[in-house]
């Protein structure tokens, strides 16, 4: 699958049920990228109670990418990504109107700032329209000030604040 817009040398693989494992890796170098000290159980936890047949994942695959095949004749070869897109469904609280939801979207550092975060927002909305979600929504840190300014630029807008008190 191609990128929406030409970025040179990447594209998108489509991910599967397979891939729990590299998923949760995945989500754990994103939380440690956020200054995480331990991610724990609890990433394993979210991806089992949300990753579901519902579910759609796709890889970002860069032109360093390095082919695993796990060495046995006949498998498929793959790649490893440096990058995902990991999208699913929620419900608008206010309204009850079922919405898409990102429940990650993550780059490696390494490549980041050549527009594949917007590359990958922008296939994102593309599946979204293709569903019949007329809505989109995703949680992002308040910290995270280059998702945010993403986000921003997408023209997402704040629509709650998820507050935390330490007791």
């Amino acid at each position: 699958m191609t990128l929406p817009f030409p970025i040179a040398n990447y594209r998108l693989e489509k991910g599967s049920s397979l891939d729990r494992a590299r998923l949760v890796k995945f989500m754990q170098r994103a939380y440690r990228d956020l200054g995480a000290i331990e991610t724990g159980t609890h990433l394993a936890d979210t991806v089992g109670r949300h990753f579901n047949s519902q579910s759609n994942l796709w890889w970002l695959i860069g032109p360093q990418s390095t082919a695993i095949s796990g060495g046995l004749p006949g498998l498929q070869q793959r790649h490893e990504p440096m990058g995902c897109l990991w999208m699913g469904e929620s419900v608008d609280q206010r309204n009850g109107q079922k919405q898409a939801y990102v429940f990650l979207l993550y780059v490696e550092k390494a490549h980041r700032r050549r527009g594949l975060g917007s590359a990958l927002m922008t296939h994102a909305h593309q599946w979204a329209k293709a569903q019949g979600y007329s809505q989109m929504s995703l949680q992002v840190f308040e910290d995270n000030l280059s998702a945010l300014n993403l986000y921003q630029k997408l023209g997402y807008q704040p629509q709650a604040r998820w507050m935390s008190l330490e007791i």
